[in-house]
Parts: structure tokens; sequence; C-alpha cells
């Protein structure tokens, strides 16, 4: 299997109200999308588009911080100005996903309130538009507790198996594999990041060249429930 990945270029600004499966579309037109594309959308756009940026009041820091608290569901770590929350979506992340960067000047960036929903309705658009069914992702940038640096993970999946179950199958010595799940959705997430760029304001690519198993898996399907969670 080869896979491809293309930037979606000219995109710019976007804000709220947008109709942003139409902006999509258009970045999209030049590249043809065929059978086997996988759009990866990086949530900042999604949010921008549905409104859910906030205006800053008052001092920067404390509204920050107020803001934080009301996003999130339960405080898991604190260090210094670093919150560790619990998001409604089930999201363990810094912040609670509240996010300045990429954000207009007095304002910040909340995460979509429904990720999945959002990549479903994108899906849903592009479909009637292109005629083919393109799954899409919704990516954001995550840390991760043992690993030092960033990467892009899946916060919505509408389209594909987000994780891949591999239990019960035999690896290529013909040992039964037990516990093997691959989060396919985050490993596609990441891929696109390499040609998106924090600073380069490009907010989507589509990957061309993906042979894993469509179907209806959700962004929700790669949230550890809290009884397999070891460190909580």
């Amino acid at each position: 299997m080869t896979l491809q990945i293309f930037a979606l270029t000219g995109i710019g600004p976007v804000h709220p109200g947008d109709d942003l499966t139409e902006i999509l579309t258009t970045a999209l037109q030049p590249l043809a999308p065929e059978g086997g594309d996988v759009l990866v959308v990086t949530h900042k756009i999604v949010s921008k588009a549905e409104g859910r940026v906030v205006a800053i009041e008052g001092d920067e820091e404390m509204f920050r911080r107020g803001l934080v608290e009301s996003e999130a569901v339960s405080v898991v770590r604190r260090r210094g100005d670093l919150i560790i929350a619990e998001t409604e979506h089930g999201f363990i992340c810094a912040n609670a996903g509240v996010d300045r960067s990429n954000a207009e000047p007095g304002t910040m960036i909340l995460l979509p309130e429904n990720p999945d929903r959002s990549a479903h309705q994108i899906r849903t658009r592009l479909d009637r538009s292109f005629g083919i069914d393109i799954p899409v992702i919704i990516s954001d940038t995550f840390g991760r507790p043992w690993r030092r640096g960033l990467t892009d993970i899946a916060i919505g999946v509408a389209g594909l198996e987000a994780v891949t179950d591999l239990r019960g199958t035999s690896d290529w010595a013909g040992r039964q594999l037990e516990v093997t799940e691959i989060a396919v959705a985050d490993e596609l997430a990441a891929a696109a990041d390499l040609v998106m760029g924090k600073a380069d304001g490009i907010p989507a690519a589509l990957i061309r060249g993906y042979q894993g198993p469509r179907g209806e898996g959700r962004g929700r399907d790669l949230v550890r429930p809290p009884e397999e969670d070891m460190f909580r």
C-alpha cells in the first residue's frame, strides 16, 4: 500500500457562520477526489465555523482559567498554570481543549461540541458534491503522558473504522494476537499533520491510497473507558 498526502491550500481564514464544507469542496476540486481518499480537517476551522470562539473579557489569564474550568467535567492533574482535564467528550487533554493558537486576537477557541457529528455532516455533503464517499477525520494536537512532543489525533471520525481490532488474528509467526488494537484514525491524523504544519496556515489534508476498513467508526471509539484506565 502506498499513501500520498496532499495539503489543501488556499482555504484562508474561517469565521463563525462560514459554510466550511463549501470551503473544503472548493479546496478539494483541484485534487479530483477519488475512491480511497480520506479527508483530515483540523478542529480549529471546524470550531470557528461552528461558532466555538469566545471573546476574552478582563484579565486574559484569569479568563482562560475560568474557561478551562467551565469546559472540564473533571480535573485530572494540575501543575502550575497547566491543567490536565477531562472534557465532556471524554478526552483527557491540556486545558480542556481551550486554545489560543491560530485564534484571532482577543479570542480563544473551544473544541467542537460534537466532533463525530461534525465529521458526519462534512462527509455527507462531500458525498453529494463529488459522488463518492470520502471518510472524514477531525484532528487535534495532543500531548502523551509517557512521550515527549505533540502529535495529532482523531477527535471526530466518519466513514471508517477508528480502531482496527486484530485480537484473535495471528501475526506473521502464527501467534494469536490477544490485545492488539490499532488506532488507525490517530495514525492517519498524525500523517496528515506532516503536510499541514502548525504555522503554515494549512488546516486540512487529503490522504490517498488508504485501503483499511471503512465502516461507521467514531472518534469516541478511541476514548479508553475509565474502567480500563490504569493511570487515573
